[in-house]
Parts: structure tokens; sequence; C-alpha cells
């Protein structure tokens, strides 16, 4: 199926850009006219998907941020956030709830966070060449 409608953008892996990242696909995905309760949940997965590129993508480096938007007829959206940094070792283990690599301050609920807001979340990665996270949601037409 081909997208309606489509969206690409980067910036530096600066944390302060993680607000700019979800705010850029929350308006966005504003034309499909979404439910206030969707657009919450696709904006807080996309914040955790940024964050983790920032945090544990590049870790002590600054790199890019890839986002790609897409929407279609169906009223699905899918989202895409890549880095070109570290990447996963085991992909697997990292989406288990708590387990992070980020240190005490980090709760290790991204990716369990993503997949209670979203159909479907795919990671794949390759360790030195970096990480992608596709989130799908469908959007109900509203009444």
């Amino acid at each position: 199926m081909k997208a309606v409608n489509q969206a690409q953008f980067t910036f530096p892996s600066y944390s302060v850009n993680e607000s700019f990242g979800r705010a850029a696909v929350t308006a966005f995905l504003a034309q499909i006219d979404p439910t206030v309760a969707d657009l919450t949940e696709i904006k807080t997965a996309v914040s955790e998907a940024v964050t983790n590129a920032i945090v544990h993508g590049y870790r002590d480096q600054i790199g890019t941020v890839y986002i790609t938007v897409k929407l279609f007829e169906n009223g699905k959206a899918v989202v895409r956030v890549r880095d070109r940094g570290c990447g996963i070792a085991d992909v697997e283990k990292a989406m288990e709830p708590l387990y992070t690599t980020g240190g005490e301050e980090r709760a290790g609920l991204g990716f369990s966070v993503m997949q209670s807001f979203c159909d479907s979340v795919r990671v794949t990665s390759q360790v030195g060449r970096g990480t992608t996270v596709t989130l799908t949601k469908h959007f109900e037409p509203k009444p």
C-alpha cells in the first residue's frame, strides 16, 4: 500500500531535541484529526524511541536522529526512528521490561511503553551500525 503523505527530518542527538522530534511527528499527524488520546499515545511512543536513540544509540557522542512518518488511507501511521549509533547486541533482551544499559537513572521501560501505545513495534539493529524502531498505529476516524 502506498503512503498518501509522508515527512522526513533529521536533527542532532542533543537531548534538548527530543521534544522537537516528538512535536514534529505530532504536528504532522494532526492532519488526520486524531483523538487527543491517540495523539498522546503516539507522542509518548515517539518520545521514548527518540530518547533511546539519543541516550543509548549515541551514548557519549553526538550523531544524527532520522525520523520518517508515513500516513496511509486506512488510517495507519508508520513512524521510523533511526540512529547510526552503537546498535543493540541483543534486541530481544533489550526489549525486556526493566532491562537498561543506561544506569540507575533509567527505568528500562521504553520499549514496553512503545508497545503499550502502538499496534506494533519492530526493532532492527546491528552492532556498530545503528538501530531502527518502527512504530505502527491505526487511527480510527472520529465519529
